[in-house]
């Protein structure tokens, strides 16, 4: 069933005040352009097409990330394409219960095995992808249809705050560099990327590091 944009407005912008992010996003979500994202969904389901995570899932990083919290962005490409993985955080597999290729590789890098990054997200960690969804086995097909969100987001972001956290995972991620200048940028690959390199993902120490500049700036640490 197609969601009607003004109940989905009005339910999300709901959501988003408890987690504080009502500043924000309200802007987006009264805009004709966040009316033009979700058109764009519809025709793509009424043309037959599924994608993921589900209408009431997509916007679940913000949701479980308190912006008062807000100290570390993790930033990916899109959800994981496989139907039943991704959840609307990014790299997290609380539906399926299992942690996707991608998250296996994080937990190996920090010696964890997560299936459910909400631990993090509830510590004050944004984990957000340049597309909040992906057309069912199709990565990069919905790039276009959340760019101008994810450019309203990052510039929002670095207006309103100097020095969180940005952890860039992949070209994707680290497109959007410009528009972060008043942030601490921190990059990697992406781990799929180890895929194709024997297994082997090259995290660049980025956890370690982002507690270094929290410690620095006299903030609590992550659990990772």
């Amino acid at each position: 069933m197609e969601p009607k944009i003004d109940n989905l407005r009005n339910q999300l912008k709901v959501d988003v005040e408890k987690s504080n992010w009502g500043n924000i996003l309200t802007p987006f979500i009264e805009s004709k352009a966040f009316d033009e994202v979700v058109d764009s969904l519809v025709s793509l389901v009424n043309s037959g097409k599924r994608f993921t995570p589900k209408f009431k899932d997509v916007f679940n990083a913000f949701k479980e990330c308190d912006y008062n919290d807000l100290k570390v962005v993790i930033v990916g490409q899109d959800p994981y394409p496989q139907l039943g993985s991704a959840d609307g955080l990014a790299f997290s597999c609380s539906k399926k219960g299992k942690a996707e290729k991608s998250l296996q590789y994080i937990n190996k890098a920090i010696d964890t095995d997560h299936t459910d990054l909400r631990c993090w997200a509830n510590q004050g960690v944004l984990l957000i992808n340049t597309a909040l969804t992906v057309e069912i086995n199709k990565i990069g097909s919905h790039f276009w249809n959340w760019k101008p969100f994810t450019e309203y987001l990052f510039t929002e972001l670095n207006k309103n705050n100097k020095d969180i956290v940005f952890i860039l995972m992949g070209r994707k991620a680290e497109a959007w560099q410009l528009l972060l200048s008043n942030q601490k940028l921190l990059k990697c690959s992406h781990p799929a990327s180890a895929a194709y390199r024997g297994g082997i993902w090259d995290s660049n120490d980025v956890f370690s590091k982002a507690n270094q500049e929290l410690e620095r700036q006299g903030k609590t640490c992550i659990v990772w």
